[in-house]
């Protein structure tokens, strides 16, 4: 998220149906549109790393595993936001084929322009949805992985994971070798290019 658009404030339903329109992603708060940035390539290989992992485990399940282009819909915080990567479990979010509203767990995979954002607002904001279990930020340079987890006291617990360690999704009851998850997504700088 980055970049705002037009000063015309939308309604949810103004923005999903301008949204369908557009040849590009972008999300939406409290009746502001953000038009979505481009990625790096290591955000990519690790969002396709962790969403192959998640859907092979998963398959067979009732449970759906999204990336980068399916909205989570944030009803009480009046946003819409498309996560890197995303799991409902929840039949009533078949329902809604242009978002989901009842996810188990959302990721993130943060980049320099989105990292404040992404731990802060939108955190503050994902927090809302009453089916969300955990949230998890990978960190593709410091090659940590954090995952925010709901106690049964409704407060947020921070799991922080590193290289040669095993993510624990307890919303889905896998473990994700973190080492996976980071696989092929070290980036040459440019001078070593030249």
């Amino acid at each position: 998220m980055a970049l705002p658009q037009a000063t015309t404030k939308f309604d949810a339903a103004a923005y999903l149906a301008w949204e369908a329109e557009q040849p590009e992603r972008n999300e939406y708060m409290a009746g502001e549109v953000f038009a979505m940035v481009g990625v790096r390539q290591s955000h990519n290989v690790a969002t396709l790393n962790l969403a192959s992992f998640l859907r092979t485990e998963l398959k067979g399940s009732p449970c759906r595993v999204f990336i980068e282009s399916v909205k989570t819909r944030i009803e009480a915080a009046d946003c819409f936001f498309y996560p890197d990567v995303l799991v409902t479990c929840d039949p009533r979010d078949r329902a809604t084929p242009d978002y989901v509203s009842h996810p188990l767990l959302v990721v993130e995979v943060l980049s320099e322009s989105t990292a404040g954002f992404d731990r802060g607002d939108k955190f503050a904001a994902y927090r809302k949805l009453e089916s969300l279990q955990e949230y998890a930020l990978v960190d593709v340079a410091a090659k940590r992985i954090d995952v925010f987890r709901r106690d049964p006291q409704n407060h947020w617990v921070l799991y922080d994971y590193g290289p040669g360690e095993s993510i624990e999704l307890s919303s889905l009851s896998l473990n994700v070798p973190v080492d996976l998850v980071l696989e092929d997504t070290e980036e040459e700088s440019p001078q070593e290019t030249a």
